[in-house]
């Protein structure tokens, strides 16, 4: 059985943080062409307005996450990426369930996210689904792409 992680705060220029940074952003290239790979770096994931957490068990990073303030009680989730070693054992969720919590502690109205639509991204979809989210039109300043899906959810 593996512990339960320790969610909270942490700093994206940490070593182990930017090597799961990495590994989210080849990732997203992977598997979305360049024009639709909407992952942060490390200085924009420091910059005005962003929340960065991580989830650690006995120490080891397993899962990033984060949120971006929009405006007028609308958050975007961003950079949710749980190590491949380490999927399937509930980290996403429970960092998922973090943010949302901390979103609803800064009194947020609403939170949407954009992810790919491509097969690569159906593991992402579903635990958003199953936390209450539901797909929305573009926010902010994505536009519209046959290659992102995007969703929201009213808190």
């Amino acid at each position: 059985m593996t512990a339960a992680p320790v969610l909270g705060p942490d700093d994206p220029r940490a070593d182990d943080v930017r090597a799961l940074l990495a590994r989210h952003m080849a990732f997203g290239h992977q598997h979305s062409p360049p024009e639709d790979v909407h992952t942060l770096d490390v200085d924009r994931l420091l910059g005005p307005g962003m929340t960065f957490c991580s989830a650690r068990v006995d120490g080891t990073l397993v899962a990033v996450g984060a949120l971006r303030d929009l405006g007028d009680g609308h958050l975007e989730l961003k950079s949710m990426h749980t190590a491949s070693e380490h999927r399937g054992q509930g980290h996403a969720r429970r960092m998922l369930l973090h943010l949302l919590a901390l979103a609803r502690e800064r009194g947020a109205t609403r939170v949407s996210l954009e992810t790919g639509s491509m097969d690569a991204f159906a593991p992402a979809r579903t635990l958003y689904a199953a936390a209450g989210f539901v797909p929305c039109e573009p926010f902010g300043d994505y536009s519209p792409s046959r290659n992102s899906s995007f969703f929201t959810l009213v808190l």
